[in-house]
């Protein structure tokens, strides 16, 4: 039987560890358990939520811990490798609250894995805080017990086909003669997009040309590329983790897809600036998070601070843009100090009526949660990479940069 992941296994800076010994020592330990992929397909993603996690926790243990009464805690975690398979996590989450005995669980990454395991959590009366799980299907179980702090998936890519509409008519076209084509993943996460898609796109009576699955593993899409070739729609839309990002921008440059705007999930998280170079420029990428939004709170500072720190603890991020996973992981994290510190008790119950009743600002954007559990105060935006570069094109109201249109293939 494999032993919990050791929260000391983590590679924090040293920046980190020194700040306030005394009280770090001072604070008793309040664990947390989560089941998360550490190897398998989504083990990018898991990896990032995990160091995002534990950025969290060693930054509440540098400013004192959590406050709850006349005593401090500090967060600790035992973590579990799930092998990105969602029977194993639920297994999993049934061990850590039973033989581990914790009350308090962080989600795993993505809604798959979160969908397996939400109905054990509900089952013992555990609270989740989770980051990773957007599929809007999480949200109407009636769940008590699930909260998550990201933006449902559907709204991922509505703002590159509000973009696409905006650029047709700015060309003297209407919005309804944009020809689109979707390729996903058959997963909740990826499918929930595709309906949003279908959805915002049927609103301007755009005509979708491709509707298509990826493969099961994600390696190859040439044959649906090879379609959008033949077709010549004005949108592509691409959704398959990261894992599908990085066979979709690589594939997109071998088949010299000329599509005049490509919108792609999870850019980031499988750094396809890093791994593909100019091939990547022009991409839209849709993004919980970025550096550059005017987000703040008094633990993690603004966002850009958030970067800055993030990259100083964490090392191997330091020439690359901090993946929107890491990000809300992180406030996930937040969400339980918070709410820890207003039930000022460690009973789960009044610990979860306290999560439910969250109304918090922070680095990340603002938390508060629907009766259903999904956070209903933070939008999404869209980035465009640009020489190189994650900017901030959409929605217009949070743009740092304008979008560049029609995108021109390296």
């Amino acid at each position: 039987m494999k032993k919990p992941l050791s929260l000391l296994g983590c590679a924090l800076g040293a920046s980190l560890l020194v700040a306030n010994p005394a009280s770090a020592m001072d604070c008793e330990t309040l664990t947390l358990g989560s089941a998360i992929s550490l190897t398998g397909k989504y083990a990018t993603n898991g990896i990032h939520a995990k160091n995002g996690y534990e950025f969290a926790i060693q930054k509440i243990k540098d400013a004192g811990g959590v406050k709850i009464g006349d005593k401090c805690y500090n967060f600790n975690v035992i973590y579990y490798d799930d092998e990105s398979k969602g029977d194993r996590g639920a297994t999993l989450a049934e061990r850590l609250i039973n033989q581990d005995k914790v009350q308090y669980m962080l989600g795993p990454y993505s809604s798959g894995l979160t969908k397996a395991i939400a109905p054990v959590t509900e089952k013992y009366q555990i609270p989740m805080v989770e980051a990773e799980g957007a599929s809007r299907s999480l949200f109407n179980q009636g769940y008590k017990y699930l909260f998550a702090v990201l933006s449902t998936s559907e709204q991922y890519l509505a703002s590159a086909v509000t973009l696409a509409a905006e650029k047709a008519e700015e060309s003297g076209k209407t919005p309804s003669s944009v020809k689109v084509a979707v390729a996903v993943e058959n997963d909740p996460f990826s499918l929930d997009i595709r309906a949003g898609v279908l959805e915002d796109a049927g609103r301007y009576d755009m005509q979708i040309v491709v509707d298509e699955q990826l493969p099961r593993d994600l390696s190859d899409m040439s044959a649906i590329l090879t379609k959008v070739k033949l077709l010549k729609p004005d949108l592509l839309i691409v959704s398959g983790h990261s894992k599908g990002a990085a066979t979709a921008v690589r594939q997109i440059s071998e088949q010299k897809i000329s599509t005049p705007m490509i919108a792609i999930t999870h850019c980031e998280a499988a750094d396809v600036v890093g791994n593909f170079g100019e091939s990547a420029n022009d991409i839209l990428c849709s993004t919980q998070w970025a550096e550059t939004l005017s987000y703040e709170d008094p633990l993690f500072g603004t966002a850009a601070n958030y970067e800055m720190e993030f990259k100083g603890a964490f090392t191997e991020y330091a020439e690359k843009t901090v993946p929107y996973q890491t990000a809300q992981a992180s406030a996930a994290v937040y969400v339980f100090k918070d709410a820890f510190e207003r039930a000022g008790s460690l009973d789960k119950e009044a610990v979860r009526d306290a999560i439910a009743e969250t109304d918090l600002m922070t680095f990340y954007g603002a938390i508060r949660f629907s009766e259903f559990g999904n956070n209903i105060a933070k939008p999404m935006v869209l980035r465009q990479i640009q020489d190189g570069k994650y900017n901030v094109v959409a929605p217009s109201k949070f743009a740092s940069h304008k979008v560049n249109w029609p995108r021109t293939p390296k």
